[in-house]
């Protein structure tokens, strides 16, 4: 029930900004900004989104959590498509989104209505195993190999490598 809100208010309130400032300026100015607000908002977005890459291969890069830059690019994302989505409200909205103290603003007000209630990084363990494996033996992987006698000179190349 409560998307339903949303994707019924949202429409009217879109629908009454473009009467209003249809009406304050008329037709073609109002779908002019319209048009420029999402040809900005596609630039600035493609610009705050390679940064927010950059920040999230870094934190990858530097072993770090990469839990910000990620929710900073998923941000970036719903701002692009809120200034895709004709109309005043909807861009006004994602031109909030792509400034990054807004973004930071929300990013803390989701950390502190979110609890975490596990974490894991890296491979797991199964269940009991412990930290030498299931049978107990470490990481000792047991098998038979045989030497092969070097290719002669006048076969030619094995094919497996280049020249």
């Amino acid at each position: 029930m409560w998307l339903f809100v949303p994707f019924v208010l949202i429409p009217l309130i879109e629908i009454a900004l473009f009467i209003q400032v249809g009406g304050l300026i008329g037709l073609w100015p109002t779908l002019a900004i319209v048009v420029m607000t999402a040809i900005a908002g596609t630039s600035m977005m493609r610009s705050q989104g390679a940064m927010a890459m950059a920040d999230l291969r870094r934190s990858m890069h530097d072993l770090r959590d990469p839990t910000e830059p990620l929710a900073h690019g998923a941000m970036i994302l719903l701002a692009g498509a809120l200034l895709l989505t004709p109309g005043f409200f909807t861009d006004a909205c994602g031109l909030l989104l792509l400034v990054p103290p807004v973004r930071r603003a929300a990013l803390r007000e989701l950390r502190r209505r979110v609890k975490i209630q596990h974490f894991a990084y890296g491979p797991s363990t199964p269940p009991g195993a412990g930290p030498r494996g299931p049978a107990g033996r470490g990481d000792i992987i047991e098998g038979d190999f045989t030497e092969e006698p070097a290719p002669r000179a006048d076969r030619g190349p094995s094919g497996w490598t280049r020249h």
